[in-house]
């Protein structure tokens, strides 16, 4: 009789695979978004003063131009470049630090006079790149062939390719050091499981794939932003030569230890018995911790925790925030694995374990991440007024609701660790009747004595397939006088046909015995509540990383605030240095009521955009107001005007006007037409030097 054919059932780990092709997605999805939305990297470093100043005009030419930043940079040899209105360098030798964080390059002598501009590419202390221009006269302003808009800074593809390397870099970590130390800590039956092997491997493949791919980038990353740059072999020379450069090489190193530990743990630490990885268990604790440490280490040396205030401080908080992520969020995807795979899933004790780790990472997370946000905004206002506190906001909402989901997590393993519980105590209890039971011990003998008259039973009935093989008489005369040769080859072809019936029903049993197991794995109410809230745990922690890695290349808030508020006091330095110019004409219409005093307040007085504010008084100093009034600059020495200006009624003897632009320096007329009447209007001028 044909063996039955069973139909084959679905293999157990396509769940899973369905649950890793989600999630993939899910990862693309969420960085294109962020970092297609995302602007270049904003610079930790803020021009914050120069000299000579931003739109100024200076009388003679100066011997140097200098930079002031809110903090350390790094300057290559075109890193600040001073031109002519021509375009041509008029800069000699490289930048120098002059003290502080102040940068000067020398200018050639006898420059003649014009507008020229300044363009600087330089690098923070914390590894992003900052661009920027500005303009200066000599003399007076002039025509320039020179454009001030400069490429923004980590821009581009380069750019965005930068930003995804460093977002797969921080996921490798996560998924390297969480899964390690979730098998070692939690689940140590998990070093045999194929999937969570992969798991991890893909983790260090990532992150050493991602290191090399930064490496490369780096170059044109902090430089030109051309993609042509990305192979340039001496723009990778003296990236080697930079903190960050070094930190990348340090990560590399660090790589090649982990690769060891992982060949450690899932080799021979997976074919010891468990009483002897008790012994090899702390040995790779130990050393997993200090692998971690150092990898966490390699971004703390070089980016905001390397910066700004209390570095000796940050450097470790930020060391002991990045493994409290890792081990959380890295276990809770290698816990995701395991819930999914149909063989061995991790049970309740191992879940609990976890449940107890993911605790403290969070307690970790939120005292070392209260640390950072101060010392990287520095008030309350920089939540909402800043772009990093913007962010900053939306990572502490995503961890509350992975907090909360966590927190059903946590009541699904509680039950979880019940039903095992009452499960170990009912075998527990039966196994104790069995044993101290004569009764058990009596059914026992007579299930076996039933069960061996069964058998003896059916061979009587199958005379035939109790005999050796059919090579009785029968099976000599149904040969026929055919050679032994034949009977042999005979025997074979069955023998064959047998091994491959054998071989596929092996195959359809082990697909029912999966397909068996996954349904009575589905039928557990606990483990599938388990499985779909870890599952969205994983959703949002693959969310919460994209907006970490955008968070990490995005200038802080105090600096941010740091860098308005030196600039707004800059130029208000620059502002009261002109001064603020205030005229005062005395007219008379010759009409009736036509006397009075007409005053003019032009701020901050220089060529550019100015303020300007017009009041108009009777003789004895009280509010008058006139039917119109309209102001003309001219500026005879260059023959340039008038420019009209007519200033917009505010109240009673007030005018304004807002952007009022005097496009050179010099002695300028204003000139003020009063109308008193629809008859009665003079003009009365005075010369100001401007600028």
């Amino acid at each position: 009789m044909a063996p039955r054919t069973l139909a084959p059932r679905a293999p157990a780990h396509r769940p899973l695979a369905r649950a890793t092709r989600a999630l993939a997605l899910l990862i693309l999805a969420v960085g294109g978004a962020l970092f297609a939305g995302a602007g270049p990297a904003a610079a930790h470093a803020a021009l914050t003063g120069s000299d000579p100043a931003q739109g100024t005009v200076v009388d003679k030419a100066p011997t140097q131009v200098s930079l002031t930043f809110s903090e350390q940079v790094s300057a290559t040899s075109d890193g600040l470049r001073v031109l002519d209105p021509k375009g041509k360098r008029v800069d000699t030798g490289k930048p120098s630090n002059t003290g502080g964080a102040t940068y000067a390059v020398p200018l050639h002598t006898g420059l003649p006079d014009g507008t020229y501009t300044v363009t600087y590419q330089v690098v923070s202390a914390d590894s992003h790149p900052v661009a920027g221009a500005f303009t200066f006269s000599i003399g007076a302003p002039s025509a320039t062939s020179v454009s001030a808009e400069t490429r923004a800074a980590g821009g581009g593809v380069v750019g965005w390719l930068y930003g995804f390397g460093r977002y797969v870099s921080y996921a490798g970590f996560t998924v390297l050091v969480g899964g390690a130390a979730f098998v070692l800590a939690c689940w140590q039956r998990g070093t045999g499981v194929r999937a969570v092997q992969r798991l991890v491997v893909g983790g260090w493949v990532a992150l050493t794939a991602a290191t090399l791919f930064l490496l490369l980038l780096r170059g044109s990353y902090t430089g030109s932003g051309a993609v042509g740059d990305i192979f340039d072999l001496g723009l990778l020379g003296d990236v080697l030569q930079t903190k960050t450069g070094a930190a990348l090489v340090s990560r590399l190193l660090l790589l090649a230890a982990a690769a060891l530990f992982i060949a450690v743990l899932f080799g021979a630490y997976d074919k010891r018995e468990d009483e002897e990885k008790r012994d090899l268990t702390f040995g790779l604790a130990v050393g997993g911790t200090v692998v971690a440490a150092g990898l966490a280490a390699s971004w703390a040396m070089a980016e905001h925790a390397s910066a700004g205030i209390q570095p000796g401080i940050a450097m470790p908080v930020d060391i002991v925030h990045l493994l409290a992520v890792a081990a959380w969020l890295g276990g809770l995807c290698t816990l995701l694995v395991g819930l999914y795979r149909g063989d061995t899933p991790p049970g309740a004790t191992a879940v609990r374990r976890f449940s107890r780790l993911a605790f403290g990472s969070v307690a970790a997370l939120v005292l070392t991440g209260v640390y950072q946000s101060w010392r990287q905004l520095g008030s309350w206002s920089a939540f909402t007024g800043t772009r990093y506190g913007q962010l900053l906001l939306v990572k502490i909402a995503l961890v509350a609701v992975l907090v909360g989901i966590a927190w059903f997590s946590r009541r699904w393993t509680a039950r979880m660790v019940e039903a095992a519980a009452a499960a170990a105590a009912s075998a527990a209890a039966k196994a104790r009747a069995r044993k101290g039971s004569p009764a058990a011990r009596a059914g026992a003998v007579k299930e076996t004595a039933t069960a061996g008259k069964a058998g003896a039973k059916g061979t009587k009935e199958n005379p035939k397939e109790s005999r050796n093989g059919g090579q009785g008489k029968g099976g000599g005369k149904a040969g026929g006088g055919t050679g032994s040769g034949d009977a042999k080859a005979s025997g074979a072809d069955k023998g064959s046909g047998d091994a491959k019936r054998a071989a596929q029903l092996a195959r359809q049993r082990a697909a029912v015995d999966a397909a068996r197991q996954k349904q009575r794995r589905d039928a557990d109410p606990d483990r599938l509540g388990l499985r779909r809230s870890v599952l969205a745990e994983a959703g949002v922690a693959v969310v919460l990383l994209a907006v970490t890695t955008v968070l990490t290349s995005t200038e802080p808030g105090r600096t941010e605030q740091d860098a308005k508020a030196a600039a707004a006091s800059s130029s208000s330095a620059a502002t009261g240095a002109s001064g603020a110019l205030t005229l005062d004409m005395a007219f008379d219409t010759g009409g009736t009521d036509g006397k009075g005093v007409v005053s003019i307040d032009l701020d901050p007085a220089r060529s550019g955009a100015n303020e300007m504010h017009v009041y108009v008084t009777r003789p004895n100093g009280r509010a008058f107001d006139v039917p119109e009034v309209k102001v003309a600059f001219t500026l005879e020495s260059e023959d340039v005007g008038p420019l009209p200006v007519s200033p917009d009624h505010i109240t009673t003897g007030h005018w304004s006007a807002s952007g009022v632009q005097l496009p050179l320096a010099g002695e300028w007329k204003v000139a003020v037409t009063v109308r008193t009447s629809d008859i009665d209007q003079v003009t009365v001028s005075k010369n100001a030097q401007i600028g």
